[in-house]
């Protein structure tokens, strides 16, 4: 990459996401200078290890974004829509990890594998999606290309990191309560997660579905740019500490065989495919890596043109931090920063 050194701030430099976007930044192309890591005023004072320095986080609060030209933004929706604005209008692009901007009309919904030329139009702000929506994208989107899809039903198997930090220690507490003949305690999911399956991410909707299963079916329409798009979504928490999984049936425009498909999915960008149907990814698989995997290709003789898939991400990763990075990447490629 060519172009002058910026300077990036990482919005929840502290959170499970924003330590993975440090990991990743440490080996990104990018022409970082400086970075500056910020958090609430409960974390700012500590020190992060970035390209072997310490550096002292930052209090977001107080924190003034002159100078800053890069902004990876993961610490809540709430956070995210007071402060990337100040940050905009310091003159820094903002690619934000929450919902806050996803569906907003001229925000670009992004994952660079699928939609990357939506970046030429935005006006200071880039939205990341949702984690399970990203890794369903990457691998529909070479299927539409190919023979279109008509309509998408999903259940999805989401891990506790999804819910963040304080999730997955919950797990952890509820897992060893109950290894120990203890009632566990719940705090941050509304039923017991460990050793269960929770059908419940997010809050309740009128229409019994949720706002998690209301995410997938509008960002998905919104980054494919199909409006119409039929999709229906059941998602559920399982207990994994990372890596999320999905059951994706898929109805298309025309026939397509199972191993037509994998073919089409091995040339395709940021996929890892497993042909064998004995050989198939697990979440365990998925940890640590950036390509969504993708196994269990199959036919679905339900419905007309039906296809089955068993997908596979590091939600952390792919469905977070390594997806914000590389659309920063693709907008330092377009001459971003230049």
């Amino acid at each position: 990459m060519s172009g002058r050194s910026i300077t990036v701030a990482i919005l929840g430099a502290t959170g499970a996401v924003g330590e993975e976007m440090l990991q990743i930044l440490e080996s990104s192309p990018l022409p970082i200078d400086t970075l500056r890591p910020m958090a609430s005023a409960r974390s700012a004072g500590a020190t992060i290890e970035f390209q072997g320095a310490e550096i002292t986080v930052e209090d977001l609060e107080k924190a003034d974004f002159s100078g800053v030209d890069l902004v990876l933004s993961s610490a809540g929706a709430a956070v995210s829509k007071l402060h990337c604005p100040r940050a905009v209008e310091a003159g820094a692009v903002v690619v934000d990890n929450t919902s806050a901007f996803r569906m907003d009309e001229g925000v670009p919904l992004v994952v660079p594998e699928v939609n990357s030329e939506a970046l030429k139009d935005h006006k200071g702000v880039i939205a990341n999606p949702n984690c399970s929506t990203i890794q369903m994208v990457v691998a529909l989107q070479p299927l539409h290309a190919a023979v279109g899809v008509k309509r998408v039903v999903i259940s999805t198997y989401q891990s506790a990191s999804g819910a963040g930090r304080e999730a997955m220690d919950e797990l952890r507490d509820q897992t060893v309560d109950l290894l120990n003949f203890r009632s566990p305690k719940t705090n941050v999911f509304p039923r017991r997660l460990a050793f269960d399956c929770l059908p419940h991410i997010d809050s309740l909707l009128a229409d019994g579905f949720t706002k998690e299963e209301l995410k997938m079916k509008q960002e998905t329409r919104k980054i494919m740019s199909l409006p119409a798009l039929p999709i229906c979504a059941t998602c559920v928490r399982v207990p994994v500490f990372v890596g999320h999984a999905l059951s994706v049936n898929v109805e298309l425009d025309g026939p397509l065989t199972p191993a037509a498909a994998v073919e089409i999915l091995e040339a395709a960008p940021g996929l890892r495919v497993y042909p064998d149907p004995a050989d198939y990814p697990m979440a365990q698989d998925a940890a640590g890596v950036d390509d969504v995997l993708v196994g269990r290709i199959r036919a679905d003789d339900s419905v007309q043109h039906g296809l089955a898939m068993w997908i596979v991400a590091d939600n952390l990763r792919k469905g977070a931090a390594t997806n914000s990075v590389q659309i920063a990447e693709r907008l330092h490629e377009m001459g971003e920063w230049s």
